[in-house]
């Protein structure tokens, strides 16, 4: 099964296309169709905009679409930024990054987490998966590390003293939000792909008998 990634970012991609691999699935890079596909991310949950990126991708190519929503959720700021990590304030990752670390200015509860949900939408009707990876960890005093984006750089990861910017994409793969979204939508889509192929055998031998 070909499903396409509902988004134009290839750090995203790089992160999730070998973990679908081994289940048959064939991951598609948003950013390599023909379409050019924005989305006003509305929703009040990583499930909600994660949701409605998948349906929209899905519908405009006539394919199975897979969307990711993620952010950080820093305790000592209420659970924010969250769903509007990425939005937090105009710039770019390393803007975002140190308006994060004034905010933290002076606190001495570091404690945050990492969310990260996935959405699987079919283009016929059949029902949406969703799932949900946490990580949990620290925000770091200041940035540290060359690899990663987002707020990757001040992130340190339960069990590690260094950030997922310096624990690299071998580590980061493993052990991320993300991975543990990725691990949970694939063995939820295994009985699906089943189904799917089940279905395909049916059609043919339909086909052939006529």
């Amino acid at each position: 099964m070909k499903i396409v990634l509902a988004s134009s970012n290839r750090n995203k991609y790089r992160e999730m296309k070998e973990a679908f691999g081994p289940i048959g699935v064939e991951l598609i890079y948003g950013g390599d169709t023909d379409v050019s596909i924005e989305v006003d991310e509305t929703g009040d949950s990583y499930e909600e905009n994660a949701l409605l990126k998948a349906r929209a991708w899905s519908e405009a190519l006539g394919m199975a679409a897979l969307a990711d929503d993620s952010g950080l959720e820093v305790h000592a700021l209420g659970g924010a930024p969250g769903v509007h990590s990425a939005r937090a304030v105009p710039g770019s990752d390393a803007d975002r990054t140190m308006w994060l670390l004034s905010q933290m200015e002076g606190a001495e509860d570091r404690r945050a987490r990492f969310v990260s949900c996935i959405a699987v939408v079919f283009p016929d009707k059949e029902p949406p998966l969703v799932y949900r990876g946490i990580c949990s960890g620290t925000i770091a005093s200041n940035p540290r590390g060359s690899g990663g984006f987002g707020y990757d750089p001040i992130f340190i990861p339960d069990g590690y003293n260094a950030t997922f910017a310096e624990l690299g994409n071998q580590i980061k793969t493993k052990i991320s939000h993300r991975a543990m979204a990725i691990k949970g939508i694939a063995e939820m889509l295994i009985p699906v792909l089943q189904y799917y192929a089940v279905r395909t055998m049916e059609k043919s031998r339909f086909v052939q008998g006529q």
